[in-house]
């Protein structure tokens, strides 16, 4: 892969920062990008809509672990929200 199929959303990239739960310290987030690390090592997801809900080069490009970590989370969030609608 030469290129990210997702740059050109680059452009339309928001820099927010979230408190570390670990720390305390703030967590420098990208929208575009699913993670940030904390200078402690905490990895923190990023709460904005992701490539890795959408991209097909998703798994191969942020690695199987933090994809899976993801899909899991998303799953959980989608069954937790239709619990409390019931």
């Amino acid at each position: 892969m030469n290129k990210c199929p997702g740059a050109d959303r680059l452009r339309d990239a928001k820099i927010y920062t979230k408190t570390c739960p670990n720390c305390g310290r703030e967590i420098e987030l990208f929208s575009i990008l699913p993670t940030a690390t904390c200078e402690c090592g905490f990895v923190a997801m990023s709460d904005t809509q992701s490539c890795i809900k959408w991209c097909r080069y998703a798994r191969d490009c942020v690695g199987a672990e933090i994809y899976d970590k993801y899909m899991r989370e998303q799953e959980r969030a989608r069954e937790l929200q239709q619990a409390g609608e019931a």
